[in-house]
Parts: C-alpha cells; structure tokens; sequence
C-alpha cells in the first residue's frame, strides 16, 4: 500500500500554484459599455446631461403657459385678452401661408425642433474619449486634451524633433511635426513607431488613427 503524497510545502518544491481565472460571466458580455476582446466595437461614448439646453427650454414652457393660463383666467374674470394674444390670433386667421412672416416663423420654429432632436438623440462629451477596461461595472474615460499632451510629449523625445503640435479627435489624431536635423524619412519613422506605442499605452476603446507630417523649419526672415 502506497503512502500519500505530501504537500509541496513538506517536500521543499517552491514551484507556484497556477492560478485559475474567474469564470465567465454572461452579464459582462450583453454589457454594452464593456470592452469587447476582438476589437470589433468599443465601449459607448458618455452622454451629456445637457442640463443648460433643458433647463432654457423648461423655463420657457413654464414662463409661456403660466402666461397663458393667466391670460385665459383673466378673459373668463370678463376682462379682455392680452393684445399680443389679439394680434397673434388676428394674424394667424388674416395672413395667407406664403407671407414671409409665417414662413420666418415656421422656419425658426422648425430649426428649433430639429436642434432640440439632435441634442436628444446625440451623446455629446466629444471631449471625452472613452478608455477600455475588463470590468464591465466601471467607465473611465480620458479627455482630448490629456490625450494630445501625452502624444506631445512622447513625440519630444524622438530625436530631431524640433517642435511638435498635436490635435486629438475621435477618429484620428493630427501630429505635425518639425525636424531641424537629421533625415525626415528617418525621423518619421520614429515618430510613428513613439506615436503608435503612445497611442496603445493610451488605453482607449476606439484608439485614433494617426495622420502624421514632418517638415523642416522655414526660413528665418
């Protein structure tokens, strides 16, 4: 009969135990924030509260029926009605649908509607460009200006750069670059390998293609 084997502890082995990973939740995958693993589609962009556009729009509902309503009591009170409610009413039955006063008005009121409807059904915070992450809970999110600094500085250190400007958008991110010394091709070829790994180091869901150009200084007058 064959005695047990003892423990790694007991036998001096120092090897490590492997560690297994979490099991797979399906709740993080139907997750429409979290990152996907392909690379197929990132996280979503955060949305705006858009509390200003919503908090002019409640005032003036509030300020335009109140108005009404007071006028509408006032005339059942045997008063008359207000002269802007008189002319208003007035032009509405006389004024043909072609007068350029009803089609300004229409015009402004539709140009109103479309931009309420376009600050609704859009995220807004194109500042923010939303980082990726394994946890399907928590958000995170790096701002244009963070990222453009980031890739400023990583572009500074390739050498025979002289001066660097950078604009982060979404989709891409626009580096121009201005070389005093060595050849461009060369110097290009630092740059967008820096670029690319700083892009990386970055974290971001939907990384932005670089648009990359490199020039000698001009000259002095």
């Amino acid at each position: 009969m064959s005695e047990p084997e003892p423990p790694p502890e007991a036998t001096g082995d120092t090897r490590r135990t492997p560690v297994l990973d979490p099991p797979h939740d399906p709740a993080a995958a139907r997750d429409p924030h979290a990152a996907d693993p392909s690379g197929s589609a990132g996280p979503r962009r955060f949305w705006s509260a858009r509390r200003v556009p919503a908090g002019i729009v409640a005032l003036l509902l509030v300020a335009g029926t109140g108005l009404l309503l007071y006028d509408v009591a006032a005339v059942r009170a045997g008063r008359p009605a207000m002269g802007w409610r008189r002319t208003l009413a007035d032009g509405l039955a006389t004024r043909p649908l072609d007068d350029p006063w009803v089609l300004t008005g229409a015009g402004v009121a539709a140009a109103l509607g479309l931009l309420l409807l376009v600050l609704a059904l859009t995220p807004g915070q194109r500042s923010l460009l939303p980082m990726r992450g394994s946890d399907p809970d928590l958000r995170a999110a790096l701002h244009r200006k963070a990222a453009a600094t980031t890739l400023r500085d990583r572009a500074a250190e390739v050498s025979g750069v002289q001066s660097v400007r950078v604009r982060v958008r979404r989709r891409k991110a626009e580096v121009r670059a201005v070389s005093h010394f060595r050849e461009l091709d060369d110097v290009r070829a630092d740059l967008e390998s820096a670029l690319a790994e700083g892009v990386d180091e970055l974290g971001l869901g939907r990384p932005p293609a670089l648009r990359l150009r490199v020039r000698r200084p001009g000259k002095k007058r």
